[in-house]
């Protein structure tokens, strides 16, 4: 185990014992996730290129003899949730966090497991608001200590599609699968190209010598009270009058024969482009070709800024420098859902030392601050420590 990791670990376990006067039975750690490229194109059934990295969010945990669950989140103040498994739990409107809990035990025992009672105390080493997923991280998280607590062992797709569903469904950002899936799935060293249609994986090896950096604009998003769910419904609408179920299925061609207005034409333009760059992209990176990689990922950053109009100027700001930084063996983008958080930016490990003084002298936060870099493997998904 990492030193990141095992202070996460004495954090969680610390909390627990301190919260419920008594050790854990087992702790679960599901990592967050940077994706490489393919925005907002998992709710229209297309391909993303995510990777699992090494911040995380950790669940500790054990049974109680009733119903009642007891959640402790280290991450805010240790402040406290109870409910109970029956009647089903409602939303807890004060303590956004808590929703995650209490949606994801609602949706497993909607899908026919018999959960008991329990003491769980959560913490986390992943930016807030950085769009690196660590909503759908403490969700895939809980999911599999109460699984686990349970005796119950499901495949990881299926947990991850609970956990989608208790953000959709319970916490209300409609999200698509990527988030979840690759925080069940990651694969150390590996990119994943995943298939948001069929859920098929194709693992895309990162070589050693190719660096992710990670950089923190210092602006929080927020999905739900965003303008997430308002691009999903454009989305829907564009397929609907293009006589397709998902954008996945059409092309500039159907694009231009719809007549749509230019706003919907300009998001399905996005979605369109931007499933045909995420497949491209991935060939590219299996061919260590970071020069292609780069020109895939400006494409990206424009198109999310032009057409789909999730970017701000803060994060074009900083995607600028960094490309300025890295030149053409690499390439750099937004990444996350939007409206702040993180870019995202590969190149030769080589390199990095040179963009990150490059940043540091260059890019302030909107508070004056300095940006949070972070340089990232590939990780592994979802585990029982």
């Amino acid at each position: 185990m990492n030193a990141q990791d095992q202070a996460l670990l004495d954090r969680v376990t610390a909390v627990f014992t301190e919260q419920f006067g008594h050790a854990p039975d087992l702790v679960v750690r599901a990592p967050g996730r940077v994706n490489l490229i393919g925005e907002h194109t998992d709710y229209n059934d297309g391909f993303v290129l995510p990777c699992a990295i090494g911040p995380a969010n950790m669940v500790a945990i054990s049974k109680r003899d009733d119903d009642r669950v007891d959640v402790v989140a280290a991450d805010f103040d240790d402040a406290r949730d109870s409910f109970a498994l029956i009647p089903p739990p409602e939303r807890n409107l004060s303590q956004p966090w808590a929703d995650y809990v209490r949606g994801t035990l609602l949706v497993l025992q909607n899908d026919g497991h018999a959960l008991s009672g329990a003491k769980i105390a959560i913490a986390g080493n992943l930016p807030k608001g950085a769009g690196l997923s660590s909503s759908a991280a403490l969700a895939v998280a809980v999911g599999k200590a109460n699984l686990a607590l349970n005796g119950i062992d499901i495949d990881n797709r299926r947990l991850a599609q609970i956990a989608q569903k208790a953000e959709c469904d319970f916490v209300g950002t409609q999200c698509g699968i990527m988030d979840q899936l690759i925080s069940a799935q990651g694969k150390a060293d590996h990119a994943l190209l995943i298939d948001c249609r069929s859920l098929e994986v194709t693992d895309i090896l990162i070589p050693d010598d190719v660096a992710i950096m990670i950089v923190h604009s210092g602006v929080t998003r927020g999905l739900v009270d965003g303008h997430y769910n308002d691009r999903r419904r454009q989305c829907e609408a564009a397929a609907a009058a293009m006589g397709v179920s998902a954008l996945r299925d059409a092309d500039l061609d159907n694009l231009a024969a719809a007549n749509l207005d230019a706003v919907t034409t300009a998001r399905a333009r996005h979605v369109i482009t931007e499933n045909q760059r995420t497949l491209d992209a991935a060939d590219a990176l299996a061919k260590n070709d970071l020069v292609t990689l780069g020109m895939l990922m400006a494409q990206s950053h424009a198109s999310m800024r032009d057409d789909f109009e999730i970017t701000i100027p803060a994060i074009d700001d900083l995607v600028a420098l960094l490309q300025n930084a890295i030149g053409d063996q690499g390439g750099t983008r937004m990444t996350g859902g939007g409206f702040g958080g993180a870019a995202v930016a590969i190149m030769p490990r080589a390199r990095v030392a040179d963009v990150q003084a490059s940043i540091n002298a260059a890019y302030k936060t909107p508070n004056g601050d300095a940006p949070l870099i972070m340089i990232e493997r590939p990780g592994p998904g979802v585990a029982i420590l």
